[in-house]
C-alpha cells in the first residue's frame, strides 16, 4: 500500500494546483487547535502530508507522535524538517497499536483519503485518554464557492469530485451533514464545529486578485463560524458516553 500511498506525492508540492488553498488551511488550522489547547497535552497526529501542521505542533506540544503510511511522504518531511522532533511512525492508520493514551488527536485532511472512514474513527477513538478529545477537518463539499459554482450552472454536482480531489487522493465527499452523521456513527459526539477558510471564488479567481495577507487572514477568521460555508470543516468530537 505504501506504493499506492506514493504516487499522490505530486499533489503535495506547491506545483499542485491548489497548492494556494492549501497552504492557507494548513498554516491556520494548526493555529486553531493551540489556541483550544495547552502544551502539556499530548497529541496523536493522523498524516504528515504537507508537513505544516506536523512542524507546528512538534514546536507545541510537550508530546507529538504522528503515523503516516508513506515512505515517500516521511521522507520529503525529514529533509524538509531535519530539527523536527515529533515521533514518527510509518504504520498505515488501520494497523497502528499502541499503549499509549493521548489528550488529543488530529485527523486532518484523512477521511476523505480512507477506504473506510468508520474503521479509523472507531479504531482511533480508543487511543484517547479519559475526556481526551478528537479534531477531524475535510474539505467541504458544499463550500460557498462550490455553491456558487453550482447556482451559476458550472457544477452539476456539488459533492462530486473534482479533479483536484483525484489527484489528492480523494475518495468522498463531505458536508456538515454527513460529516457529523459520520462521527456519531462512530460513537462520538461532535461538541464544535468551525469552518476553513471562507472562500467566495475559485482558486484562480482569488490568485488574481492578489489579495493581502490581511484579507486571506480575514477570510481564514470570519470562516470560524461559517463551517457550512467555508473551503473546509473542523469537527471537535468527545466519546459519546451512552
Amino acid at each position: 500500500m505504501s506504493n499506492h500511498l506514493d504516487t499522490f506525492l505530486p499533489a503535495y508540492s506547491d506545483s499542485f494546483g491548489y497548492a494556494y488553498d492549501n497552504n492557507i488551511m494548513l498554516n491556520w488550522y494548526p493555529q486553531r487547535i493551540m489556541a483550544l489547547c495547552t502544551e502539556e497535552q499530548s497529541l496523536l497526529e493522523l498524516g504528515i502530508g504537507h508537513g505544516f501542521t506536523t512542524n507546528r505542533f512538534s514546536q507545541f506540544f510537550r508530546e507529538h507522535t504522528v503515523i503516516d503510511g508513506s515512505a515517500s511522504v516521511i521522507a520529503q518531511f525529514k529533509t524538509q524538517y531535519p530539527d523536527n522532533t515529533a515521533a514518527i511512525v510509518d504504520s498505515y492508520f488501520e494497523t497502528f497499536d499502541t499503549d499509549k493514551r493521548f489528550d488529543l488527536i488530529v485527523m486532518g485532511f484523512v477521511l476523505e483519503h480512507v477506504d473506510d472512514p468508520q474503521t479509523v474513527l472507531q479504531r482511533f477513538k480508543h487511543f484517547l485518554a479519559p475526556g481526551g478529545r478528537c479534531f477531524v477537518l475535510v474539505p467541504n463539499g458544499e463550500s460557498l464557492h462550490r455553491r456558487f459554482g453550482h447556482a451559476a450552472g458550472l457544477l452539476d454536482d456539488m459533492m462530486a469530485l473534482g479533479s483536484g480531489d483525484l489527484e489528492l487522493g480523494h475518495m468522498r465527499s463531505y458536508s456538515m451533514q454527513t460529516l457529523t452523521a459520520e462521527l456519531e456513527a462512530a460513537g462520538l459526539q461532535v461538541v464544535r464545529k468551525e469552518g476553513l477558510f471562507l472562500k467566495p471564488f475559485t482558486t484562480g479567481q482569488l490568485k488574481d486578485l492578489n489579495l493581502s495577507a490581511d484579507v486571506i487572514t480575514a477570510m481564514c477568521t470570519v470562516g470560524i463560524d461559517y463551517p457550512e460555508l467555508s473551503c473546509a470543516m473542523m469537527l471537535e468530537a468527545t466519546v459519546a458516553h451512552s
